[in-house]
């Protein structure tokens, strides 16, 4: 009886987008190093080269978070998430089969099981998955995402932003999203994220403001030296490249300075305002990023006198009002984060006998509550990031 179970559920734990077969030529960054040395060794210490769950806490505990709080079997939760983590994944969705065979411990050995553990997904967003991009479905509902929403080249096809590469190895073909309109492509992934419950938590492409490339920024600027040191006539070509380190919210550099912050005083109160020159919300990328306005009084002497801290966040909240991570929310409180080319202000009461105010607007990747609950223990997770900082006479 087990067995014909077994065999009967086979045929029905996935289905979803069309998924094209990777040579194993191909799937290791390391076999591109040997063209392309240094732009792997800038990817190889980004965030995109860490997006498997193996190699980030923060995204290892949401998927455990998701699968105890929704019931959900632990694979089903890792294959929603390859979506946009592991796009290259060889299973694109699964069903109530798999869940019901994986209650009874039916799927060892199933096609679902073997994807979740394949080794060639461990390097997260490799070569492979932005680089044999054939076709970008926009123009889908905003639903799908990552996998769903693209086409692949054949296996061997790299997809770049030079209309006259070459190279022995593999063929190579240009988009324009791979140097024209580049948003496109970062949009695939970067936007319209939403939780078990529909709730759409952040959505960068919306918000977006202005004809900036998000690679501006994020892959710095451009600058004259080799892309690959192949050549067909034994000297590498110079091109125009940018650094595949993809800075974020991660990076000092990326925040000092970020957001501008300014004072005024206002009768018993002080008028706070952060203005916003990027063409995205700050914080954005995820939900439960924080700022965080901490305020010194001193006195004439400069003694300090008392504290105030105002946190920035948006918090969440799951079913029967629970608090919860943005994944699981069914609802969540005001957005509180500073809108792309604009700007908000916070009154805060003066305190009696201060003569001047130091304030200090810091960046947290985490916010306290979602820390907690998914008990977070490693120090970047509640890290402040130094924005800006200004001083008030009272």
């Amino acid at each position: 009886m087990r067995f014909f179970l077994v065999f009967l559920l086979a045929f029905s734990f996935s289905f979803g987008a069309k998924v094209v077969k990777v040579d194993q030529r191909y799937q290791e960054s390391v076999k591109c190093k040997v063209c392309h040395h240094r732009i792997v060794d800038e990817w190889s210490d980004s965030w995109h080269a860490k997006s498997h769950y193996k190699n980030d806490e923060y995204f290892q505990k949401s998927i455990e978070y998701v699968s105890r709080k929704h019931r959900k079997s632990l694979n089903s939760v890792k294959v929603e998430c390859a979506t946009c983590h592991n796009p290259r994944i060889s299973v694109t969705n699964t069903t109530l089969d798999y869940e019901l065979a994986a209650v009874m411990g039916l799927t060892e050995g199933s096609k679902v099981d073997k994807a979740v553990s394949d080794d060639s997904l461990g390097e997260g967003i490799n070569c492979v998955v932005c680089h044999n991009i054939d076709k970008i479905h926009d123009e889908y509902d905003a639903t799908k995402r990552g996998i769903h929403r693209v086409e692949w080249t054949k296996s061997g096809t790299m997809t770049g932003p030079y209309t006259d590469a070459k190279s022995p190895y593999h063929k190579t073909i240009h988009h324009d999203f791979m140097d024209k309109n580049p948003n496109k492509l970062c949009f695939v992934c970067h936007a319209n994220d939403r939780s078990v419950r529909g709730l759409v938590f952040t959505n960068m492409e919306e918000e977006y403001v202005g004809e900036q490339k998000c690679v501006e920024c994020h892959m710095g600027p451009q600058k004259k030296d080799v892309a690959a040191t192949y050549s067909f006539n034994g000297k590498a070509k110079i091109r125009t490249v940018r650094n595949h380190g993809f800075m974020g919210a991660h990076f000092d550099s990326m925040l000092n300075g970020a957001l501008e912050l300014s004072s005024e005083k206002k009768g018993r109160s002080l008028i706070i305002t952060i203005s916003n020159p990027q063409p995205h919300n700050v914080p954005s990328g995820f939900g439960g990023r924080e700022l965080l306005l901490e305020m010194v009084y001193k006195n004439k002497s400069g003694e300090v006198i008392d504290t105030k801290t105002l946190s920035l966040t948006t918090t969440y909240e799951r079913k029967k009002g629970r608090e919860g991570i943005p994944h699981m929310a069914k609802k969540a409180s005001k957005d509180m984060s500073i809108p792309a080319k604009g700007s908000k202000s916070f009154k805060v009461e003066k305190v009696a006998g201060a003569a001047m105010v130091e304030i200090t607007l810091s960046y947290r990747l985490v916010n306290d509550e979602i820390r907690e609950l998914l008990e977070l223990k490693e120090p970047i997770w509640s890290k402040k990031y130094f924005v800006a900082k200004l001083r008030q006479k009272l």
